[in-house]
C-alpha cells in the first residue's frame, strides 16, 4: 500500500462517443469492486470546464450540487464515489480546469516558474499529474490506511478541445507511475439501431483510434447498450480496439445501478485488474479480506431487495427543478436507501411547485389539477432545497397541506424555511410574512440573511460543508421522533448550503404553538437547525442536507423517518420492533 512505501495504483476511466453514459457509475462500482477485496480506495473526478467548480452552476444546466464536509461545492458524481465507497473527500478530489489554471497562474505571479515562458506543456500538465498524485496519496477512508487505488473520472469525452490537456497529462502519467500501477477504462456507446435491433460497434472503434492517437491505449473496455452483446460483438470489439476479448464488458441495461457492480464480477472484471495492476502482490491480511467478503455479501442482498416486488411508498417531491430529476440526485438516493432498508419501494411524484399555485389554475388548469392529485395522493411529501422565487408559494401550499392533514413531511433547507414561513402565517396569525430572500421588506421577516455572508461574490460564499447540530436540552426535544432515529444522541454532524436562516426573534412565538425546534447549531444556539412538530405523525425539517450523507447501507435517520411514517411503521421501528423481519437477510444499519 501507499502507506507503507508502496506505489498507489490509478484506474482512469475516460469516455468517448457521447456524454452521460454512466462513467461515473463505472467507476463507483469498479471501485466498490476493488473494496470487496479489502483494498483502500479513493477518487478523484476531472471537469474540464473553466469554472472554479459547481456551486454557481444551474442544476437545471449540470444537475445536483453536491457539498462535501470541508464545504466544497462539486460534481454529482462524487456522491457517487461517497455513497459506492463508503468514503469522505474533500474539494480537492474534484478537479476542474479553473482550479488548475489558478494554481499555475498564482505561481506564476509568485515567480515560481524562474521567467520561462508558462505553456500547457508542461506546466499544465504537470500540475494536473501533480495534482492527482497528492490527492491520490490522501486517505479518505474510516480507518485511516493511504489508497492502494485511485479512481480517476476525466469527464467529457475523448476529442473535446477542453478535455485534451487532461487526455495529454495522463497520457505522461502512465510513465510517471509505471506500466503495473495505470489502467484505462474507457467508457464507450454501442447504439442498438435499425429494424432488427442491431449492435454497432464502429462508433466505439472510432472513440478508441482517436483515444490512441492521443497517445492513451485502454485497458478495459466499458461498453453501453440498452441489451447484452449479441453474438460476435465482443470478439469484433476485440480485434478492432486491440484488446483481448476478456477485457471488453458488455454494460447493458440492467434492474438497476445498484446491479452494475454485480454485472461487471459476473464478466470478471476483477480478474482482469488484479492482473493488470498486480494487485495480488498487496497480500492483505486475512481480516481485511474478510470485510471485503462481508461489504459484498450486504451489497448483493441490498441489490436483491431492489429487485423484488416489494410493498410501494409513494413521496411526492415538490420542487422547481423536477424537469431534470438529477437536479435532486442525493434526495432520490436518500429516498431509495431508507424505503429498501425498510423493505419498501419508492414511488416518487415529481410536482412542480409553481404548478400548485392559484396563477397556474389559470394559466393551466391540466398541470394544476394534475399537481395537486399527485401531492393529495402520495404517503408523503419531501420539499428539497432550492434558491429563487419561483414556487415559493407552491412549496408553502405543500407545506401547508402536510399539516393540516396530517401527512407525513420532510422539509430540507428552503422546504424548512416555507414551512416555518407557513406555520407563522396560518398557526400564529401573523400578517406579512415571508423571507427576506424574497421580500426584502417584509413586515415580519420569518426568515433572514445570515450576517455574516459576503452579499458582493456568489461562489463558495454560503454557510458550507459540515457543521455540528446539538439537541435541546428539554422535555419535548429529549423525547422527540428524530433524536430517537438519529440514535438518541446529543449532537449530529450534518452538511450545509445556505445564505438564509429562520429568525431567531419569532422563534418563541413559533414554539408557543407548537412547532419545536429541537436541534440548533453547537456554537451559538441561535440558528434553528431541526424543528418537529407536535400532535403529528411526522412533521420535521432541517435547515442542512441531510441527503449528501445517505449510504445505500445506511441510510439518512430524517428521510427513514419519513418513509416509515409514510409506511404506517414509525412507531413500530420507534419502540424496537424489525420492520424488516419478512427479507431473508435482514441488513445492518
Amino acid at each position: 500500500m501507499a502507506g507503507n512505501g508502496k506505489q498507489t495504483k490509478y484506474i482512469i476511466v475516460s469516455g468517448g462517443v457521447i456524454s452521460g453514459i454512466g462513467k461515473g457509475i463505472i467507476a463507483s462500482s469498479t471501485g466498490l469492486l476493488l473494496k470487496t477485496l479489502g483494498l483502500t480506495v479513493t477518487s478523484i473526478k476531472i471537469d474540464p470546464y473553466l469554472t472554479i467548480d459547481a456551486g454557481t452552476l444551474s442544476p437545471l444546466d449540470h444537475g445536483e450540487v453536491f457539498v462535501l464536509n470541508d464545504g466544497g461545492e462539486v460534481d454529482l458524481d462524487l456522491g457517487n464515489y461517497e455513497r459506492y465507497l463508503n468514503v469522505e473527500l474533500t474539494r480537492d478530489n474534484n478537479i476542474t480546469t479553473g482550479k488548475i489554471y489558478r494554481e499555475v497562474i498564482d505561481k506564476e505571479r509568485r515567480g515560481d516558474y524562474l521567467g520561462k515562458t508558462v505553456q500547457v506543456v508542461p506546466h499544465i500538465t504537470n500540475a494536473i499529474q501533480d495534482w492527482v498524485e497528492r490527492v491520490g496519496n490522501i486517505s479518505t477512508s474510516e480507518n485511516g490506511r493511504a489508497p492502494d487505488v485511485c479512481i480517476v473520472e476525466l469527464g467529457g469525452t475523448v476529442g473535446d478541445i477542453e478535455s485534451a490537456p487532461f487526455i495529454e497529462a495522463m497520457r505522461q502519467f502512465q510513465f510517471r507511475v509505471g506500466h503495473d500501477n495505470f489502467c484505462l477504462i474507457h467508457v464507450s456507446l454501442v447504439p442498438v439501431v435499425g429494424a432488427v435491433g442491431e449492435q454497432k460497434t464502429k462508433p466505439t472503434q472510432a472513440s478508441v483510434r482517436d483515444l490512441r492517437g492521443l497517445g492513451l491505449s485502454p485497458d478495459i473496455l466499458a461498453c453501453r447498450s440498452a441489451i447484452p452483446f449479441e453474438e460476435g460483438i465482443r470478439e469484433k470489439l476485440s480485434m478492432f480496439c486491440q484488446v483481448s476479448p476478456k477485457q471488453v464488458f458488455s454494460v447493458h441495461d440492467c434492474e438497476s445501478l445498484y446491479h452494475v457492480p454485480i454485472l461487471l464480477r459476473q464478466q470478471g472484471i476483477i480478474d482482469v485488474l488484479t492482473d493488470r495492476l498486480k494487485l495480488n502482490e498487496l497480500r492483505l491480511p486475512a481480516e481485511i479480506r474478510s470485510e471485503g467478503d462481508k461489504l459484498w455479501s450486504q451489497w448483493r442482498e441490498f441489490a436483491r431487495r431492489r429487485a423484488r416486488d416489494l410493498d410501494q411508498t409513494t413521496i411526492a417531491v415538490v420542487g422547481k427543478y423536477t424537469y431534470l430529476t438529477d437536479s435532486y440526485i442525493s434526495v432520490v438516493k436518500a429516498l431509495e436507501h431508507a424505503a429498501l432498508n425498510v423493505n419498501r419501494k419508492i414511488k416518487i411524484n415529481w410536482v412542480e411547485a409553481s404548478d400548485l399555485e392559484e396563477s397556474s389554475m389559470h394559466k393551466d388548469p391540466l398541470k394544476y389539477h394534475e399537481a395537486w392529485q399527485h401531492m393529495c395522493g402520495a404517503d408523503g411529501i419531501l420539499v428539497p432545497g432550492g434558491f429563487g422565487e419561483r414556487g415559493v408559494e407552491g412549496k408553502i401550499l405543500a407545506a401547508k397541506w402536510a399539516r393540516e392533514h396530517k401527512v407525513p413531511y420532510l422539509g430540507i433547507c428552503l422546504g424548512m424555511q416555507v414551512a416555518v414561513i407557513e406555520f407563522a402565517r396560518n398557526v400564529c396569525g401573523m400578517s406579512g410574512v415571508h423571507s427576506t430572500e424574497f421580500r426584502e421588506d417584509c413586515e415580519n421577516p420569518a426568515v433572514i440573511f445570515m450576517p455574516e455572508i459576503d452579499r458582493s461574490t456568489m461562489g463558495g460564499t454560503m454557510r458550507l460543508g459540515s457543521r455540528p447540530t446539538k439537541f435541546q436540552d428539554n422535555e419535548f426535544a429529549r423525547n422527540s421522533m428524530t433524536r430517537k432515529l438519529y440514535g438518541g444522541v446529543d449532537e449530529v454532524h450534518e452538511r450545509h448550503r445556505h445564505r438564509y436562516e429562520v429568525n431567531p426573534e419569532i422563534v418563541k412565538e413559533l414554539e408557543s404553538k407548537g412547532l419545536h425546534f429541537v436541534g440548533r447549531d453547537a456554537d451559538t444556539g441561535e440558528r434553528m437547525e431541526i424543528f418537529e412538530l407536535e400532535n403529528h405523525p411526522y412533521y420535521v425539517a432541517a435547515q442542512y442536507h441531510p441527503e449528501y450523507l445517505t449510504r445505500p447501507l445506511s441510510p439518512s435517520p430524517v428521510f427513514l423517518g419519513l418513509i416509515l411514517a409514510a409506511s404506517g411503521q414509525l412507531q413500530a421501528y420507534l419502540s424496537g420492533e424489525d420492520v424488516s423481519k419478512d427479507v431473508d437477510t435482514k441488513l445492518k444499519m
